[in-house]
């Protein structure tokens, strides 16, 4: 643990309680791609099913059972409770032409060929393009709601953090998985025309718009 992780893990948590609180609130769904959500809840499942064989701290099982039970959560209010809110006709992305290739990139490229970490090293690659349904409908739709344009600077911030987390401990403790940084930076790099957008716009009280 170091404050890299420590302030990515609580920009990500940020993230996710933006998301919620935004759909509860406003008992809408608008504007958030229900695929990318779809994606995320399979990230944390197949990433985090070492919670039934592994203990590491309290700290990471609690942030674990967290992201996998928020992520389900968010699912549910799209597709169930709030399902008359949710945009079917923008949010079009075909998600399998992210899963099926980031399955097969882990297939391939694994730290070890053994079930856990194969689950373990498609959760990294999935994870690094699971947002692109999101920033798919922003285009679609031409904008963004301010609360939305939070959430995903918050989980943009999550990931670049992540690469400092990187940093340090390459640095300090000679240590470093060339896949998650990889992963991690082609995430960031889908982020970097959002980044912009929202210092130049949103936090200047603009609408957020994304070039179709």
């Amino acid at each position: 643990m170091n404050i890299f992780r420590l302030l990515a893990d609580l920009s990500h948590l940020l993230a996710i309680i933006i998301l919620l609180l935004k759909i509860w609130k406003t008992r809408s769904c608008a504007g958030i791609s229900g695929k990318s959500q779809i994606l995320f809840s399979i990230v944390y499942t197949a990433r985090y099913l070492d919670l039934l064989t592994t203990y590491v701290s309290a700290y990471n099982t609690v942030m674990k059972i967290v992201f996998i039970a928020a992520s389900y959560a968010t699912v549910y209010l799209m597709y169930v409770k709030f399902k008359a809110t949710y945009d079917h006709n923008h949010d079009t992305f075909r998600i399998e032409f992210l899963l099926i290739p980031s399955l097969i990139l882990a297939l391939l490229i694994n730290r070890e060929f053994t079930v856990m970490e194969v689950l373990w090293t498609f959760s990294i690659y999935l994870e690094a393009v699971a947002i692109l349904p999101q920033l798919f409908l922003v285009s679609k739709t031409g904008e963004a709601e301010s609360i939305t344009s939070h959430y995903l600077f918050a989980l943009g911030s999550y990931r670049g953090l992540y690469l400092l987390n990187w940093i340090y401990r390459y640095i300090f403790e000679d240590h470093y998985e060339l896949i998650a940084i990889v992963a991690g930076v082609i995430q960031t790099v889908l982020y970097c025309d959002f980044f912009y957008l929202y210092i130049t716009k949103v936090l200047k009280g603009k609408k957020l718009q994304l070039p179709a």
